[in-house]
Parts: C-alpha cells; sequence; structure tokens
C-alpha cells in the first residue's frame, strides 16, 4: 500500500474518532431541554461532556491538517467549493464553546436560558453541517474540468448530501442519548435510557438510507461486509440498550459508525472528490496527493505526535469515567 492511499485510510479514520466523540457530545446538546427538566440535571448532562468536548473538537482540526498536509488537492477543492457550511460549522463550534463557558457566569435564570438555547441550536446545526460535508465529499459536487465548482454556494443542497446532514443529526442525537445512560444516573439516566430504546429505530433509518444510496451509486462488492456490519451492530446496539447494558451498547454504536465511515470512503476510493458533471473532472488520490517527501515528513511526524494525544485523551476519559447525578452538582451559588 502506497503512502496517499495509507494516508487516505488515516484521514477516514480521523473522521471517525470525530464522529464518535464530537457524536455524542453533539447529542448531550440536542437533548439539553429533553432530558433535562431542571437545573441541576441540565448541569448534569452538561457536565457528562464538560471535561471533554474540547478534546473531542481536537479530531475535526487534526482530520483538516492531515488533509491540508497530504492531499492539498483535496482540501483546497473541499473548502472551497463547500466553503458555506464549513463557514457555518465554525461559526456555530464557536458559539457552543462560549455558552459552556459563559452559562455560569450570571446566577439568573435568563441568563442561563439565553446560552442553554446557544447550546441546543449549535449542537443541531453542527452535526447537519458536517453531514453536508461529508456527504459532499462522498457523492460528489459539480466540478469543471479545473476542478472549480459550477454554480452558486447552494448547489450542495441535492437530497443525497440532505439525507447525509440528516443522518450524522440523527445518530448524534441517538449516541448522545446512549452516552448519557452511560455517564448519569437517576431520573436523566432513565430518560435517556427511555428515549434511546422509543426512538432507536428511527433515528437509524436515515443512517440506512445512506448507506444503501451510497453503496448502490458508488459501492464496491466489498463494502458490502461493512455495510452490513454498521446495520446489525446498530440493532444490537439497541439490543444491549434494551437489556440495561449500557457500556456495551455504547461500544457497539462506535463499530457500527466504523461500519458506517468505511463504507463511505470504500464508496469514495480511489477518488477524493467526484464531479458530478463529468467523472473525468472528480479529483482523484493520486492527482491530489502532496510528494513522496512530504507524506514521508508526515508520517514521521504522526508516528510520533498521534500516540501522545492518544493517550492523553485517553487518560482524561479515564479520570472522569464515573457516573454523575444531581446529587454531584453543587448549589448555584457555590459554582
Amino acid at each position: 500500500m502506497d503512502l496517499p492511499t495509507v494516508w487516505f485510510c488515516i484521514i477516514a479514520l480521523l473522521w471517525l474518532g470525530y464522529l464518535f466523540l464530537e457524536g455524542f457530545d453533539f447529542g448531550v446538546g440536542m437533548l439539553l431541554p429533553v432530558l433535562g427538566r431542571k437545573e441541576t440535571e441540565r448541569r448534569v448532562l452538561i457536565n457528562t461532556i464538560g471535561p471533554v468536548w474540547d478534546g473531542n473538537e481536537v479530531w475535526l482540526i487534526v482530520a483538516g491538517g492531515a488533509m491540508f498536509a497530504s492531499f492539498p488537492g483535496w482540501y483546497a477543492g473541499l473548502l472551497s467549493t463547500a466553503y458555506l457550511p464549513f463557514t457555518v460549522l465554525l461559526l456555530v463550534l464557536i458559539g457552543r464553546g462560549v455558552a459552556f463557558e459563559y452559562r455560569g457566569k450570571v446566577d439568573t435564570d435568563r441568563w442561563r436560558r439565553a446560552w442553554d438555547t446557544v447550546i441546543v441550536i449549535a449542537s443541531w446545526v453542527a452535526p447537519l453541517m458536517v453531514g453536508l460535508v461529508l456527504s459532499a465529499t462522498v457523492f460528489g459536487l459539480p466540478l469543471d474540468a479545473n476542478g472549480d465548482r459550477v454554480g452558486g454556494p447552494l448547489v450542495i443542497l441535492t437530497l443525497p448530501n440532505v439525507l447525509g446532514a440528516v443522518a450524522v443529526a440523527a445518530f448524534s442525537l441517538l449516541h448522545g442519548a446512549a452516552f448519557l445512560a452511560l455517564k448519569t444516573e437517576g431520573g436523566v439516566r432513565e430518560r435517556a435510557h427511555r428515549f434511546a430504546l422509543l426512538l432507536g429505530v428511527p433515528l437509524l433509518l436515515p443512517v440506512v438510507g445512506l448507506l444503501l444510496v451510497a453503496q448502490l451509486r458508488e459501492g464496491a462488492a466489498w463494502t458490502w461486509i461493512p455495510l452490513l456490519i454498521a446495520l446489525l451492530t446498530g440493532l444490537a446496539a439497541l439490543a444491549r440498550q434494551a437489556v440495561g447494558r449500557d457500556g456495551q451498547a455504547f461500544v457497539l454504536q462506535g463499530v457500527a459508525l466504523a461500519g458506517v465511515v468505511v463504507t463511505l470512503f470504500g464508496a469514495l476510493w480511489p477518488n477524493v472528490l467526484p464531479s458530478t458533471l463529468d467523472p473525468a473532472w472528480s479529483l482523484s488520490i493520486a492527482e491530489t496527493a502532496s510528494s513522496p517527501y512530504t507524506l514521508t515528513v508526515v508520517t514521521w511526524v504522526a508516528a510520533f505526535g498521534t500516540p501522545a494525544v492518544l493517550v492523553y485523551q485517553g487518560w482524561t476519559y479515564w479520570v472522569f469515567r464515573k457516573r454523575i447525578g444531581t446529587k454531584h452538582i453543587p448549589p448555584v451559588h457555590a459554582a
């Protein structure tokens, strides 16, 4: 396997890490007004991701940096043609981070409700934009022979791309419920558990639709295997959730997500950004990759830097592994 193909797989792995970690992160924010009926319960929800949400966003930065270093043509083509959803994504991520930090600065209900609204809106919009960009990468954009987009910024809003946006948001919602069932106790955990069981199958349907569209339009024979793994493990996660095995359900959702990512990037290979106008105008791995020397240097940097990042983030999750309940929340005036 040559270095461009290796880095194509690494970028797929980085997207998997981002969707898995930031997925439940977004889901918690989406569920804030649904499962947090009182202020203490809303603080429980926020505290479950408080120590990790900013670290989870690093995976998106690393994925973008890896794309820039290893496939500058892919990076330039995608960001220049899909700049609108990327801009919206960055704005809502900034607003979401500010809301987490500022909601507890003033002890009034009005203040907290305002920032909670920002958290909820940003947590819904962000996965929609991520799904839109990821789907556009797989299904393509109207690129001409020079790699330039034909049409306005809204040409990205095709049915397959919108389906991908809904699929990522739906999975994030379900993933967040599974995470809260794993990380909380008391009434919040019970409501998260019921939510996942009640809406699990409907929330998986957009994901199934996305996989089938990608497989039937762009997939190869071997990509049926990760597709079936995604479907079976997604259903198995709901089955384990039904018997109270929250940890197993959460892990199985991760396996299902891995099947989704492998299916999508398998359908994309050997391209990195297909053209919907003419397949000959698609951006491929070979023509967008950096020089062999650059890829070699980046590979050595990643070989030393990646283990350190993984160890640090794993340690963070280990330290904050215990469940959280309302009894762990101090009075507001003591915050």
